[in-house]
């Protein structure tokens, strides 16, 4: 009998349905007792099973105790906020008390403009703004009186009838003060009802204010024709635009093998030359598929320069332009201006258990389709808790996860269930892979929030994360994943539009919803 079967419950139990049971710890002197009198034999393997069962409870403690202070110091900010908007509302009573008759005079004055002449309210007249009616560039606000239509010679029922709709003001920060507010032809007001047009919802056009002086090209390897066409693209960018050309070591090697005059075409000798790249390359022009996409997303770990991507690969829905008319789309970019679609990336960092805090991680990892939580070799389901700002959201049991931007959602979330988005939409897509629960169905969450996937310290086995495909990972009970949306999109240049291309790239990629039409062979109903 091992020493967790002696002291009862001492392990946390396996989480089910997202959550999970107290724990209960109930020993007694008797049975400290028989422990100790129990022969040697196996003791180790129960010390070591013991002491795993020490360490989840000290950690279940702690957790306990960050989350009290936590708790403490929300509650606290919270009453201080509290007691300042009370002092704020008793100033504004003994203020409207020592103006209230002058504010009669001027209701009344306003009930009579409104027989003579019946006009709307408008917060964004200048007058009303001056009166203070209007935030005017302060914020968004609203002061609109509702009125019925109807009119009484009798004062007293005309002012019972009328309905003063209260006044508010809209901000975009975290502590209600100016700044970083939408204009009034983003959120618009309509008798005090709020209206908003989505930005992402419009297309983004980008204007050169001076000429592309430097092309970045990007070329898939081990493909003859992408070989050939990067020949020919660099010498007319050189001859015909009189552009400064920089390429991959590997390619300029190719170049200069196929032709001693490609000697003007540059190149870079270490990382730290490619960390500055963004400083100099004006426009990037990849000759590939959407994996020739990914790696120049990946070469920039802060700013990209607009993207160019010509489709020279198997898969196309990133690479809009046609590879046999370079001539005519690069003339068209250069000159400007285009449509571009920005597509987000996902910032990720590792933080392993043995950090003594937070910002004691790893190297943050950009990724422009998804990061991939699975079970790696191991036959057992992955065991992964899951946090969307703190707040706990599910256990994911199961082959793993698939955090996923909107520009990946036709990559591996697609194939594990997950819904086609639109690249310009905000958002960030969850999607469960092979969960052992029916009803665990995926998600797509906000844009702006952060995401936290940890391996419980009860997980029979680690899990294995893997960034766009690539550097692969291992993460041991107590590491967890910090996924946030990375301030640094990748801007590509669009053929036609965000949306036409987006819908072409489906319809030809994935051949979406191809069928035949159905035959017509039915009665006529027009006789």
């Amino acid at each position: 009998m091992s020493p967790r079967q002696e002291f009862g419950s001492v392990s946390s139990p396996p989480y089910e349905n997202g959550t999970s049971d107290s724990l209960s710890l109930s020993c007694s002197e008797k049975e400290v007792q028989e422990v100790l009198q129990q022969p040697l034999q196996g003791i180790d393997e129960n010390l070591v099973e013991f002491s795993e069962a020490m360490r989840t409870v000290a950690k279940a403690l702690r957790h306990v105790v960050e989350g009290k202070a936590s708790a403490q110091a929300e509650a606290a900010e919270w009453k201080r906020k509290f007691e300042l908007e009370k002092s704020r509302n008793l100033q504004l009573e003994r203020k409207a008390l020592s103006v209230g008759n002058h504010g009669c005079d001027l209701l009344n004055m306003r009930i009579e403009k409104s027989t003579n002449q019946p006009e709307e309210y408008s917060p964004a007249d200048p007058e009303n703004r001056k009166n203070g009616h209007c935030c005017g560039a302060n914020g968004i606000c609203n002061h609109e009186v509702l009125r019925n239509g109807e009119l009484s010679s009798d004062s007293e029922s005309i002012n019972k009838r009328m309905l003063k709709k209260a006044s508010f003001k809209l901000s975009w920060n975290s502590e209600g003060t100016n700044g970083n507010q939408y204009k009034h032809d983003v959120v618009s007001f309509d008798r005090g009802n709020i209206s908003m047009t989505e930005r992402s919802s419009k297309q983004i056009f980008l204007k050169w204010e001076s000429e592309p002086q430097t092309v970045l090209v990007l070329t898939k390897p081990n493909s003859t024709s992408v070989r050939l066409l990067c020949c020919e693209l660099v010498r007319w960018l050189n001859e015909q635009k009189k552009l400064n050309v920089y390429v991959e070591p590997r390619v300029r090697t190719e170049l200069l093998d196929e032709s001693s005059s490609f000697n003007f075409v540059q190149t870079w000798k270490d990382n730290e030359e490619v960390i500055l790249l963004h400083t100099k390359v004006d426009l990037v022009v990849t000759l590939g598929g959407d994996g020739t996409v990914l790696w120049a997303a990946s070469m920039f770990k802060g700013p990209v320069p607009p993207v160019v991507p010509f489709s020279m690969g198997s898969l196309g829905f990133m690479t809009p332009f046609y590879s046999e008319q370079y001539k005519e789309s690069l003339d068209s970019v250069l000159q400007g201006p285009i449509s571009i679609t920005l597509r987000h990336r996902l910032q990720c960092h590792v933080i392993r258990d043995s950090a003594k805090h937070e910002y004691d991680t790893e190297e943050p990892i950009l990724v422009l389709n998804e990061v991939t939580i699975d079970r790696g070799i191991s036959s057992y389901l992955t065991n992964l808790e899951c946090y969307c700002d703190n707040t706990f959201v599910t256990c994911v049991q199961g082959d793993g996860l698939i955090l996923s931007t909107t520009s990946g959602s036709t990559a591996y979330s697609l194939a594990a269930g997950g819904s086609m988005v639109h690249p310009q939409v905000p958002g960030i897509l969850f999607t469960p892979i092979c969960p052992h629960s029916l009803s665990f169905r995926p998600l797509i969450l906000p844009e702006h929030v952060t995401l936290r996937v940890q391996v419980p310290f009860n997980s029979r086995g680690p899990a294995w994360v893997s960034f766009d495909g690539k550097d692969r990972k291992q993460l041991a009970p107590g590491d967890a994943l910090i996924c946030s949306m990375a301030p640094w999109p990748v801007p590509t240049a669009c053929q036609v539009d965000s949306t036409c291309d987006f819908l072409r790239s489906i319809h030809e990629g994935l051949h979406w919803n191809l069928r035949k039409t159905q035959s017509f062979d039915g009665p006529s109903f027009g006789n």
